[in-house]
């Protein structure tokens, strides 16, 4: 394939936009260390070097990754709506929805490279363990309201065993019998207080450093207008099966909308048909197909802090 060459000048007008560009991202001051936080009613103060330092570390994290961080704050604006009551009624405090948001930066179809999927990365494993179906026909970690409330259960198990918030959100990372042995072996109650993987050790400063964001968006030179956060549209209708569906493209035509839109709507529903043999109850949701054509100025907005 022939290329035209490129001239000099474009070469070095892109230089410079790419730097002004940078420069502009780096003028933007990160957050200062806050004397302490609250978390799940737990004060956390910050009063020590190492805690200090690794706070910084996520602050400067989030205030320079824009990309990530600019979608969670529109994205948080459809899932806390759904997430927060779940989480009230599970009796689990609210600050842990932020588990969700490091996990996957709040986008549903998020899959890792160990294979955890949904916004709350449930592994197969652990996911079946708490009462999740996953298959290759139906994965219910994809389900926001049963991987909620399987999340919930976890947590709850964990703060059990553990009785300190963010030791139960270093488990989510590490994994409660992993959390079990450092406890043991290291004599130490609080994950604060442990010798951690690098991960794990950084998991429960990046929790922090997201709650910090999401509620102070400002200081991280981040806000919004109404029409670019991502609205809740709730479906126009939910649909109870008992049995089989042999073609969910038909199933949908025979419903009002496209194939497309009842796969997004249901992304725990992985192929072209429900197999159901074993004749379990499933909840389908029906999008809206109107509300899904809003008027982005009138998005419903979840946290004003949000907005400029």
């Amino acid at each position: 394939m022939n290329h035209k060459p490129i001239s000099l000048s474009i070469i070095i007008l892109s230089f410079f936009s790419l730097f002004n560009f940078n420069s502009e991202a780096a003028a933007q001051p990160v957050p200062k260390v806050p004397d302490y936080m609250v978390f799940a009613g737990d004060t956390i103060r910050f009063d020590r070097a190492d805690l200090r330092e690794r706070m910084d570390r996520e602050l400067i994290a989030f205030t320079y990754s824009h990309n990530a961080s600019t979608l969670i704050i529109k994205r948080a604006n459809r899932y806390f709506p759904q997430v927060e009551p779940i989480l009230k009624r599970m009796g689990v405090p609210d600050d842990l929805k932020y588990l969700m948001v490091i996990e996957s930066n709040l986008d549903p179809q998020a899959v890792s490279g160990a294979g955890a999927a949904g916004l709350w990365q449930f592994i197969q494993s652990t996911g079946r363990s708490y009462g999740l179906e996953v298959n290759a026909n139906i994965d219910e970690r994809y389900n926001l309201v049963k991987s909620t409330e399987a999340a919930c259960k976890y947590l709850s198990d964990a703060y059990a065993k553990f009785g300190d918030w963010m030791t139960v959100a270093a488990s989510y990372n590490g994994g409660q019998q992993g959390m079990e042995r450092r406890i043991e072996n290291q004599r130490q109650k609080s994950a604060l207080n442990m010798w951690l993987v690098d991960e794990t050790s950084r998991y429960v400063f990046r929790l922090l450093a997201a709650k910090m964001m999401l509620e102070n968006p400002h200081k991280f030179g981040f806000s919004f207008t109404p029409d670019e956060l991502y609205p809740y549209i709730p479906p126009k209708r939910q649909i109870t099966i008992t049995n089989p569906i042999d073609d969910l493209v038909s199933f949908a035509e025979e419903n009002g909308i496209t194939y497309a839109e009842l796969k997004r709507a249901n992304l725990w529903l992985r192929e072209a048909k429900l197999n159901n043999a074993s004749r379990r109850t499933y909840v389908i949701d029906i999008p809206d197909m109107e509300a899904l054509h809003y008027t982005p100025s009138e998005t419903k907005v979840h946290s004003w802090v949000w907005l400029k």
